[in-house]
């Protein structure tokens, strides 16, 4: 069987500023144990607008418009610089407004617990109709919107979770049972905001890629969230609903679950699943988490930084059959950590990286572009976690120079030659490898690269399961057109040789005896 490609990619970042507030966990818990506190009375003046996010330049890099190393040609940090003539819409993906996003939420919404007031319904509805993709069936889900005195009467009476916009009410999530806290109200408004932002990345991918969502197989959903009731927590599916929406009427799927790890967990199953001819266009999707907006935001806010944190993202990829373009991904040199690893920082990077490039016969500078938790420093520096970019490529140097592959003095400069400056929101999974792809796709089509490797890291200890850390990973490789013995570097002439020569070595051995 030929290896499976990556054929395509599709970004969104959605802008919720009231959810920051409203649903982001940092705020809804400081509001239960210190409501008066200074924090939530600078939060407001502390959030962005849409156009600010729109010019940020991470944000930028996220859908495609400019390229990760031109973040470069920005001063850090860069939360007070801007991108002249940045908009919304990108190469790869697109950066949504809220309003669009609320609505969308209620179209997304099987069972009517999203109720949207009539004059917000009103200011949206021509905004979901012209937006590609978006059928007259879909945007007729919005109808005319509800009173707004039934709207305040679930919320005061049934437990329903307010939506926000322009810090006003327009409309609620209602809960879906009476007593399961799985069916809470809260619960169905962030699965519902992570079903609405992976159905956005999914239309990006088709849009941008002119791809007929019929051919789609497969889909695997790998955020950080679970859908399921008081029997079965998280038993899914993300992903057959999502599917449903952008009309993939032949696709099947299921969810992967593994933290930040989960989108490189799920790169690798759909390559081997079209690796082994079992479906030939697999498609990975994962929206964002509203949970962790503002997660930071204390941080920033005492160093009078806007609340970078603001962001639902998302993100598909397209996994099909060698197309003999397409980038292939070497399913045969996977790198894990195993439960024997250990969680020392150079035995994760080891089995990570340096495992599965021995095993390929590769030295570390035989990989062109390494993305690895490419999470925005911008972000998590003033919060205390450094530059988590910059500390993966200086360890991966370090186990180059023990390696022999790297000089001492090339460690100071690895990380331009063969990294990049992290752009991604710390949306958990989202920056594990992933945000990338979609320039590495187009990387190792045009030949800039031969190789690149995709390093996904999660935290297990959160679920307070285990104390086990996790990770994985998978190269990509520049497609020659010639099929997969040309790729593990042997020809189908050099195969049969070796062959014939072993059947030779087997009968002399025999013939001794």
């Amino acid at each position: 069987m030929s290896y499976a490609v990556a054929k395509a990619a599709g970004y969104v970042l959605v802008h919720t500023p009231d959810m920051v507030f409203y649903n982001g966990t940092t705020q809804t818990t400081e509001m239960v144990v210190n409501p008066e506190s200074e924090y939530l009375k600078k939060v407001p003046e502390s959030l962005r607008s849409y156009e600010d996010v729109v010019a940020y330049p991470p944000n930028q890099v996220y859908i495609g418009s400019i390229a990760p190393e031109d973040l470069k040609n920005y001063e850090f940090p860069w939360y007070d610089k801007k991108v002249e003539g940045a908009e919304r819409d990108g190469k790869l993906g697109e950066i949504t407004p809220q309003d669009e996003f609320i609505a969308f939420m209620k179209i997304v919404d099987s069972f009517d617990l999203v109720s949207l007031n009539k004059d917000f319904t009103a200011s949206v509805k021509d905004k979901i109709s012209a937006y590609p993709l978006v059928t007259e069936e879909m945007a007729g889900r919005l109808k005319d919107g509800e009173d707004a005195d039934n709207i305040s009467k679930f919320i005061e009476e049934q437990g329903a979770e307010a939506l926000y916009h322009d810090n006003e009410i327009v409309g609620c999530v209602k809960r879906a049972h009476a007593i399961d806290v799985n069916l809470s109200a809260h619960v169905m408004l962030e699965n519902l905001a992570s079903k609405a932002s992976a159905m956005l990345a999914f239309l990006q991918l088709l849009i941008k890629n002119d791809i007929d969502p019929a051919i789609v197989d497969y889909v695997i959903e790998c955020s950080e969230e679970a859908c399921g009731d008081m029997n079965q927590r998280g038993g899914g599916n993300f992903a057959k609903s999502i599917a449903e929406q952008v009309g993939a009427v032949n696709a099947s799927g299921s969810d992967t679950r593994g933290f930040c790890a989960a989108p490189v967990h799920a790169l690798i199953e759909a390559a081997a699943l079209v690796r082994s001819g079992t479906y030939n266009n697999v498609v990975i999707v994962a929206g964002g988490a509203t949970a962790k907006l503002g997660m930071n935001g204390k941080d920033h806010v005492r160093q009078d930084i806007p609340i970078l944190e603001d962001v639902v993202a998302g993100f598909a990829l397209l996994i099909g059959d060698d197309d003999g373009a397409s980038p292939i991904l070497r399913s045969d040199l996977v790198g894990k950590h195993t439960v024997g690893t250990g969680s020392s920082p150079q035995a994760v990077i080891s089995s990570l990286v340096t495992e599965p490039l021995e095993r390929g016969g590769l030295k570390i500078t035989d990989i062109n572009r390494y993305s690895a938790e490419m999470q925005n420093p911008d972000i998590t520096k003033p919060a205390g976690a450094g530059d988590v970019p910059e500390a993966n490529y200086k360890m991966i140097a370090a186990l180059g120079v023990k390696k022999g592959d790297l000089e001492r003095a090339q460690v100071a400069t690895f990380a331009d030659e063969y990294g990049m400056p992290g752009w991604a929101p710390t949306q958990g999974h989202i920056p594990s490898g992933v945000p990338y792809m979609g320039f590495a796709i187009e990387d190792l089509k045009e030949k800039k690269i031969k190789r690149a490797m995709i390093i996904g890291k999660g935290s297990l200890f959160l679920g307070r399961m285990t104390n086990l850390f996790d990770g994985v990973s998978i190269i990509m490789e520049e497609n020659t057109g010639e099929g997969e013995a040309e790729a593990v570097g042997v020809s189908e002439e050099e195969i049969k040789s070796m062959i014939a020569e072993a059947i030779r070595g087997f009968a002399s051995h025999l013939s001794e005896e």
